[in-house]
């Protein structure tokens, strides 16, 4: 009669060809322990199962191959000719299968893998690089990609499968619909201002301050820029140069040839020889950013880390935010 242990192991195991017609991993872990030991007595000692369970196990192996994989002695057994061809095969599959279990369990304990992430211009001025390399000091080697674009493309690329998460704000809110949010940090406007600007020393400024300025946009259609929010007001700024790269904007500020909105992410990068003065409260509405995922898609590990690295890094960016608003870059 056999144990209460014994019997959980003959029953745990499968004796009979599965419906799909493949052999299961643990026939083949037995046959392989069998071939090793030459006994079906130390294979069981040896895997925890009884000697009838590797029996019949190997049985059934026997009958899905069309051959007798043994040879049955008075001491023991042998491989047969299939069982020499199937033993190579056999521990291929096993090595593979022991190897793919490292590769998962390396993706779980990040210790391999990769995220790929995306964010607009100005978040990766300072917050992308803050959260990268808290990142990488925790999980070397799990590789990070980084992408560039506005958030209406993030999205796009969420969706897509293209980007694993992304930083993302309510200038393009139309875009956020279908995205998993993770709130970050709220974006606070300044407008930059060359350095003998008549408002350079001003605690504040108003829009209607502004109405004679000459700005440097992204567009010539307000609608499409970070002041799109000035027309609810009834504002229209006069758009004068049209340049995409926001440093390079700074440029045409410092040279006197207009003014141009900084986000407050912005702030630590900005070059010497301007003055940045916040809007007053309620000027423009104050945009919210977001870490961004897709709904529809699996969030792994490296994920959820990246997810932390960014909201540890926006909470400490954020906390030094308020100063960093009234602080004007000395000049030349």
């Amino acid at each position: 009669m056999t144990s209460p242990h014994e019997s959980r192991h003959e029953s745990a195991q499968p004796a009979t060809e599965p419906p799909s017609g493949d052999v299961p991993p643990a026939w083949l872990r037995v046959f392989t322990e069998v071939a090793r030991r030459g006994s079906f007595t130390a294979a069981g000692a040896a895997l925890g199962y009884t000697q009838s369970a590797v029996s019949r196990q190997i049985s059934a192996l026997e009958a899905h191959a069309g051959a007798p994989l043994f040879d049955r002695l008075p001491r023991g057994v042998r491989l047969t000719e299939a069982g020499e061809t199937l033993l190579p095969h056999a521990e291929a599959v096993l090595g593979r299968l022991a190897a793919a279990r490292r590769d998962l369990a390396a993706l779980r304990d990040l210790t391999a893998g990769r995220v790929r992430v995306g964010a607009f211009a100005t978040a990766q001025a300072s917050l992308l690089p803050g959260a990268v390399a808290a990142f990488r000091d925790r999980h070397p080697r799990v590789a990070v990609g980084v992408q560039e674009g506005p958030t209406r493309s993030l999205g796009r690329r969420l969706a897509a499968g293209d980007l694993d998460v992304a930083v993302v704000s309510t200038t393009g809110a139309a875009a956020l619909d279908e995205l998993a949010l993770v709130p970050l940090l709220e974006d606070h406007m300044l407008v930059a201002l060359p350095a003998g600007h008549r408002l350079a020393g001003a605690e504040s400024v108003r829009l209607a301050d502004l109405a004679d300025e000459e700005w440097i946009a992204s567009s010539t259609r307000v609608e499409d820029t970070l002041m799109a929010p000035c027309l609810r007001r009834g504002f229209r700024p006069r758009i004068s140069l049209v340049v995409a790269d926001w440093l390079a904007k700074l440029g045409f500020v410092a040279a006197g040839l207009g003014v141009t909105l900084v986000p407050s992410l912005a702030v630590g990068a900005v070059r010497p020889g301007l003055a940045l003065v916040p809007l007053r409260p309620g000027e423009i509405p104050v945009r919210e950013v977001y870490a961004a995922t897709s709904r529809d898609l699996h969030r792994t590990a490296a994920v959820s880390a990246f997810l932390d690295a960014l909201t540890r890094t926006a909470a400490a960016q954020e906390a030094r935010s308020g100063a960093r608003r009234h602080v004007q870059p000395p000049g030349p």
